[in-house]
């Protein structure tokens, strides 16, 4: 079995056995944080995207651990010159790695590290396909609706989709609802619904009408941890 950890918004951690990984983790300045940059102990680190409430403390994490960052390249090669290890992926492909097997999807959103004085894009933005114990998980990152989502469900035996509902920069409750439709998990985890006003949702009548469609939701709090 795997166990999954909320940490606030769009940070989750996925362990098995001896080994953990963290995706997208913004902990310092996070008003949902439960912990800091220097309490997490992971083999390695997903980041979907460039932006600050993603990729977040990655780079202090990974150079105190001495832990990769998955990424997709271009963001990959950002964090190298800062003095990370890295496995730069792009999307479609996918690696073997001590902890499991990840591929990248695509998701539709942005990508990029924004300063006062400039922008610089980081590649195109990813969800992935996590695969440890045999057990699958998807996480979408950030990302609207589209119509693969179901060629993911079709390819994958998926155990948990994590999915944004907040609007606005992600898909919403409703459209996350088609997208659960279409993945076909055993169960969905709604993340970015609450860390800012902006995306703020009501994530229990998301997951009654889960419950309605005859699909499993599971709501992790920030600090709550579940086997999956």
């Amino acid at each position: 079995m795997l166990r999954l950890k909320a940490l606030g918004h769009a940070c989750f951690m996925l362990s098995a056995e001896k080994y953990s990984v963290i995706f997208d983790p913004w902990l310092q300045d996070n008003p949902e944080a439960v912990c800091g940059p220097g309490d997490v102990e992971v083999d390695a680190i997903l980041v979907s995207h460039g932006h600050s409430d993603h990729l977040g403390d990655a780079i202090p994490i990974s150079l105190r651990l001495g832990v990769p960052i998955i990424a997709p390249y271009e963001l990959a090669m950002y964090c190298a010159r800062f003095g990370c290890e890295t496995a730069p992926m792009h999307i479609g492909g996918g690696r073997q790695f001590e902890f499991g097997h990840v591929k990248l999807t695509q998701a539709f959103h942005g990508s990029a590290i924004v300063n006062d004085d400039r922008i610089e894009y980081t590649g195109m933005p990813c969800g992935f396909v996590v695969t440890m114990n045999g057990t699958a998980v998807y996480y979408a990152g950030d990302t609207g609706l589209f119509s693969d989502m179901k060629l993911i469900g079709e390819l994958n035996d998926l155990r948990v989709a994590i999915l944004p509902i907040g609007d606005n920069f992600t898909m919403g409750p409703r459209d996350a609802l088609v997208a659960a439709e279409m993945l076909k998990p055993d169960l969905v985890v709604p993340m970015h619904y609450s860390a800012f006003e902006v995306i703020r949702q009501d994530v229990n009548r998301f997951a009654q009408e889960l419950r309605e469609r005859s699909l499993d939701c599971l709501i992790l709090r920030p600090g709550q941890e579940e086997e999956v």
